[in-house]
């Protein structure tokens, strides 16, 4: 299963490197496009929902990587809860 990495730039202008199961991450965002940070947050939960999908539909267990990598997406998401006009920009993808 081929798995990535992609990056992110986050309304502070700090970037995160992260990890995906699967290319499905692809599927969900489009590198150089700024998404509001509910909207963001929405398709990186679906997409790391089904990545883990198909890691437990190969291997018989879920990716705890992917379920990792999302809890660390939320927290950090958290701090910028309280801005209406925060965007998370998808920066590249990394195969």
């Amino acid at each position: 299963m081929p798995a990535m990495h992609y990056h992110l730039r986050w309304p502070d202008a700090s970037v995160s490197t992260c990890y995906s199961p699967s290319l499905v991450i692809k599927d969900f965002f489009e590198p150089g496009r700024a998404y509001a940070l509910a909207d963001f947050l929405q398709r990186v939960r679906e997409a790391t929902q089904i990545a883990s999908d198909r890691v437990a539909a190969k291997f018989g267990f879920a990716c705890s990587r992917a379920a990792d990598q999302l809890a660390e997406i939320e927290s950090r998401a958290a701090r910028f809860a309280e801005q209406p006009l925060a965007r998370v920009e998808i920066l590249r993808f990394e195969e």
